[in-house]
């Protein structure tokens, strides 16, 4: 069984120059929260829970951090903020989104943290890639390696790997 062992976030948006403000996103995380390690290649996908919006631009990176899964999740949503994300309605189109996927084989539920992320095995756009980086890699909660959740997703959006 392959555990996890690094952190994992998934970054996208739908607004404005989406590839520049992946790459401005990445520059704030490695300034701010930790080095990245590696990054899948970056998708498109239609707006998920709300389809009339923009379609998306998302990518999975592996950071290394030596803050603790609250810290970093202060840490990413000071990001958004940086970035200009406004929080006024649920699924709203955004400049920007960081969310926390996996944090090794940490298992966390809190009111504003639930680690692993808990729509990951819902989402193809999230697993598609992280099936990229790490696709032998067990959901530390539904034991199933993220090829499996992938080959079992019910979403049906389409994602498309841009080169």
């Amino acid at each position: 069984m392959n555990s996890i062992s690094g952190v994992f976030l998934i970054i996208g948006g739908n607004i404005g120059d989406r590839l520049k403000f992946l790459a401005l996103c990445c520059d704030w995380i490695e300034k701010d929260l930790g080095k990245i390690l590696q990054t899948s290649s970056i998708y498109e996908t239609a707006a998920w829970g709300k389809q009339n919006e923009s379609a998306y631009l998302n990518q999975v990176i592996e950071i290394e951090t030596n803050l603790s899964p609250c810290e970093l999740m202060k840490g990413c949503l000071e990001i958004e903020e940086k970035m200009g994300r406004l929080r006024e309605q649920k699924w709203a189109a955004r400049i920007i989104d960081i969310d926390i996927l996996l944090y090794k084989n940490k298992i966390i539920k809190e009111n504003h943290l639930q680690i692993p992320h808990k729509h990951l095995h819902e989402r193809r756009f999230v697993l598609i890639p992280l099936c990229e980086l790490i696709p032998h890699a067990i959901h530390p909660i539904l034991q199933k390696d993220m090829n499996h959740l992938l080959l079992h997703c019910e979403d049906k959006l389409e994602v498309i790997r841009l080169d």
